[in-house]
């Protein structure tokens, strides 16, 4: 999804071809990322080859990336078109690369459907309406345009990018909304919490935390001892990270800054699963509140059309010093 030619410079460089798949996902199968990193990746390979180490997934229509699929005998599966990207990472854009990955698919499928029927049976009492009421009334009623999504927990620091894009490509139309930004503890207790503290009072905080309290690499308790560091006598790695989630989360509070908690039991597929679908919800039912529209994005249509003229009219694309 990035064309940066350094980045995939250096991707394409380091590839050994010979053992190297490729799947290619576009809904539309018009996105000029997707397209034109194929295309890149054609004048690497064999037209025989094409077929033998290429997967689409794109709708069923008449679309540039269906055409590349029939011209090169390329096995094709169809992209859902009521499902848009950034609410597909359930079907098979999502789970094929997951099962690939050797995940439990059943498992992340399991996690989102007691979301789902939790959301349909208790409709606003449920969970991800409460959410979607807070989200929305911190939005409004106390005027704070900014969510910051602060995962204690590394592994879900790409979590908290689908999130950013979710919320923001979904969320902000018709002038409303809140500027997701996302963060990762306790990383950012260093460079953010000051701001987030001694700052403007604009934000609305997520914080996501793990039970890591015990866990982890043991820390040397002669020389903690002997260096007068007491707190880290006879602790673990989880240790510190258990107290960092606590002493921030307690500082939030302290501070009056609206923060809520979501508090992981273990980590993994079910528990992803879960969340990916709670947020999903979450976002959906808030734009609802907001009355806009989640699953469209014309801001976003207006520089895809823009980009393609700019190619099309062959004129410099160099920019101009401001």
């Amino acid at each position: 999804d990035n064309v940066s030619i350094r980045v995939f410079d250096h991707f394409l460089a380091s590839l050994d071809l010979d053992h190297t798949g490729f799947i290619v996902i576009s809904k539309s199968g018009r996105t000029a990322e997707p397209l034109a990193q194929f295309l890149a990746i054609l004048e690497l390979l064999h037209d025989k080859e094409v077929k033998d180490r290429t997967l689409v997934i794109t709708e069923d229509k008449n679309n540039p990336l269906c055409k590349l699929a029939a011209e090169f005998d390329i096995p094709r599966l169809d992209h859902d078109p009521d499902i848009g990207g950034r609410f597909s990472v359930l079907s098979l854009v999502g789970v094929l690369p997951a099962m690939m990955a050797g995940l439990d698919v059943s498992a992340i499928r399991k996690g989102a459907i007691a979301v789902l029927q939790d959301t349909l049976t208790q409709k606003e009492n449920s969970v991800a309406a409460k959410g979607a009421a807070a989200a929305v009334y911190a939005m409004e009623r106390m005027k704070l345009p900014m969510q910051v999504f602060l995962p204690y927990i590394e592994q879900m620091q790409a979590f908290s990018l689908w999130y950013r894009q979710l919320w923001g490509e979904s969320i902000g139309k018709e002038k409303l909304g809140s500027t997701p930004v996302n963060a990762l503890g306790p990383v950012d207790q260093h460079s953010q919490l000051q701001l987030y503290l001694g700052g403007p009072e604009d934000k609305f905080y997520t914080v996501l935390v793990e039970d890591v309290a015990g866990c982890g690499a043991a820390m040397d308790a002669h020389v903690a001892s002997k260096l007068g560091l007491d707190y880290l006598e006879g602790k673990k790695m989880g240790d510190l990270l258990a107290a960092q989630q606590k002493a921030t989360i307690e500082t939030l509070a302290n501070n009056d800054r609206p923060t809520r908690v979501f508090k992981m039991k273990a980590y993994d597929e079910a528990t992803v699963g879960a969340l990916m679908m709670h947020f999903m919800l979450e976002t959906i039912i808030a734009a609802d509140l907001m009355g806009v529209d989640a699953f469209d994005q014309p801001a976003v249509e207006q520089g895809k059309v823009l980009t393609k003229e700019y190619l099309r009219a062959g004129k410099s694309l160099k920019l101009n010093a401001a």
